[in-house]
């Protein structure tokens, strides 16, 4: 099979990555061994090879949107039933976090295209436990997307607090961003969008944001609640200051630059909060992909051969990348 790794973390334009030849994996008892038809590639990915993240395993190969077949019958799967893996992949179930339903907090978590090869590959392997059944309904290529930008931009609308029919403002729109916003529209919120891309302001006024500017346009006091998607530590003040009294501005990223010194009167005082987002559990993403199967999401996607992943990683980090980037075979 052929497998894209990550030889040594560093610039994308470095050529970070490399594609080999090799056997198809053997699944673990317990693991299902999936064919992949579908890979995201998320800014996570980046992160990953760029050597953002720390390297938890050496040659990693990334992905973590997968969308496959099931190769091999286990655990009450069956050869040819469509299933999908995503970031989380492991807990250990005994801890206390683990116990009040907060999995996502386990010390000993592991993730997919991090901890253990990911899906940037022909084959993949999961532990049954962790794989999800897919709506109907979707493609392959439209589902990749939500098994991560999806069901983690649902878990930082929660993390938002989000009051019913509140102005949620919205802050870089890729992947993610677009997934989202569909959500908070469908639950009836109005979204404002501050991204730099022109085709993104275009692609979120389509969606239905009632605006989309730069984030140079940003006024004071005038949302419910943020969810800064762009790793950029220098918008955390300005997306603070954008907040009515008592918002919170959750931050969707694994990964975000250094954030200039607060200033309490004008960033913090008036309850307004900053929340980090976490993973996700599992219990995030079943509940995200029932809403999925329940209102017929637009899933903007930009397709690129499995030979590509290179040029789409590179795509992504230049932001020529509109709505996600998907791997096919």
């Amino acid at each position: 099979m052929r497998a894209w790794r990550v030889e040594r973390p560093g610039p994308i334009g470095s050529g970070p990555l490399r594609m080999s030849e090799e056997r198809v994996l053997a699944p673990g008892p317990g693991d299902l061994l999936i064919r992949v038809l579908a890979c995201g590639v998320c800014r996570t990915d980046l992160h990953v090879t760029e050597g953002d993240l720390p390297v938890h395993l050496a040659g990693v190969v990334p992905g973590h949107e997968v969308v496959g077949e099931v190769a091999v019958e286990a655990a009450g799967f069956a050869v040819g039933e469509r299933v999908g893996i995503a970031w989380l992949r492991h807990t250990c179930g005994r801890c206390r976090y683990c116990e009040r339903g907060a999995e996502n907090l386990c010390p000993h978590s592991r993730y997919t295209g991090w901890d253990d090869d990911g899906g940037y590959a022909d084959y993949a392997v999961v532990p049954a436990a962790y794989a999800y059944r897919l709506p109907g309904g979707y493609s392959e290529v439209e589902l990749a997307p939500l098994l991560c930008a999806g069901i983690i931009g649902y878990r930082a609308l929660r993390r938002a607090r989000l009051p019913r029919g509140g102005r949620l403002g919205i802050f870089g729109f890729g992947g993610s961003a677009h997934l989202t916003a569909q959500i908070a529209i469908a639950e009836g919120a109005e979204v404002h969008v501050f991204t730099r891309s022109t085709m993104a302001q275009e692609l979120a006024l389509e969606l239905g944001a009632a605006s989309a500017r730069s984030a140079a346009e940003i006024e004071p006091g005038g949302l419910d609640s943020a969810i800064l998607f762009a790793p950029v530590g220098e918008l955390v003040p300005a997306v603070l200051e954008s907040l009515d009294r008592g918002g919170t501005c959750a931050v969707a990223g694994i990964h975000l630059s250094d954030i200039p010194i607060l200033n309490y009167q004008r960033h913090l005082f008036q309850e307004r909060e900053i929340r980090s987002v976490t993973a996700n559990t599992r219990d995030d993403g079943r509940a995200f992909l029932d809403f999925a199967a329940g209102h017929r999401l637009r899933v903007s996607t930009m397709p690129y051969p499995l030979s590509h992943a290179d040029k789409a990683l590179a795509d992504l980090a230049a932001d020529r990348v509109n709505g996600a980037a998907v791997l096919i075979p």
